[in-house]
């Protein structure tokens, strides 16, 4: 039997994983990994090396995860990266 504790600790923890989403950002055949990699870099405020492997993820998977968070924090991020002319959704 689980105590009151446990089961408060394991509810924390769903209701926050329900409120983490992802930015997602999707392959294309018009950026360059060079503007891809800026966007990074200047939007999600990713490293150098971080913003480079995600790029090479897109380009050979399709897609790759590149921030996560609340909605909230995600949408103006998003927003910026679909202006920018690179394929995002949040999920």
């Amino acid at each position: 039997m689980i105590s009151q504790r446990q089961y408060q600790e394991a509810h924390e923890l769903m209701t926050q994983e329900a409120l983490e989403h992802q930015i997602v950002l999707y392959n294309d055949n018009v950026n360059t990994f060079d503007h891809v990699i800026n966007c990074l870099v200047e939007i999600c405020g990713h490293t150098l090396l971080q913003a480079e492997q995600c790029a090479l993820l897109v380009h050979y998977k399709g897609k790759c995860s590149v921030k996560s968070g609340s909605y909230e924090e995600l949408l103006p991020q998003c927003t910026a990266l679909l202006e920018s002319g690179l394929n995002a959704e949040i999920i």
